[in-house]
C-alpha cells in the first residue's frame, strides 16, 4: 500500500511529492488512456479523420461537447457511451488526484488527535 498505516509517522514533505508526482501519472496515463478509446472510436465508429476523432474525443472528455455531428445510429450509441464513460473518468482522475492530499490532512489530523 502507498500511504502509511495510521500508526506510522507522516511522511516527509520528499516523499509526498514523489507520491503526488507518481498519482498525477497514473491520472495522466488514464486520460491518455480514455482519450485514446474516443479517438478509435470516433475513427472506427463514426468514420471521421484522427485529428477530428482527436477534436471530438478531447471535448467530449473535458465536458465541452461534441463537434462533429454523427453519421449513424451506431456513431451516436457509441457517443452516449463515450459521454457516459467520460462523466465517470473525470471523478476517476479527480480521485486518483486528491487521494494523497486527503490522505495527508487526514493522517495529520490523526496525528494532532493523539498529541504527536
Amino acid at each position: 500500500m502507498p500511504f502509511e498505516h495510521h500508526r506510522q509517522p507522516l511522511a516527509t514533505r520528499h516523499r509526498f511529492v514523489r507520491r503526488l508526482l507518481k498519482f498525477g501519472a497514473y491520472a495522466t496515463a488514464f486520460l491518455a488512456v480514455s482519450l485514446l478509446i474516443g479517438m478509435a472510436g470516433y475513427h472506427w465508429i463514426c468514420g471521421l479523420a484522427w485529428v477530428d476523432a482527436l477534436l471530438d474525443a478531447s471535448m467530449i472528455l473535458t465536458g465541452m461537447g461534441p463537434v462533429s455531428p454523427l453519421p449513424s445510429d451506431a456513431a451516436k450509441i457509441f457517443a452516449s457511451a463515450y459521454a457516459v464513460f467520460s462523466g465517470v473518468a473525470f471523478l476517476t482522475t479527480f480521485s486518483i488526484l486528491i487521494a494523497p492530499v486527503l490522505h495527508r490532512v487526514l493522517h495529520q489530523l490523526h496525528l494532532n488527535e493523539r498529541g504527536e
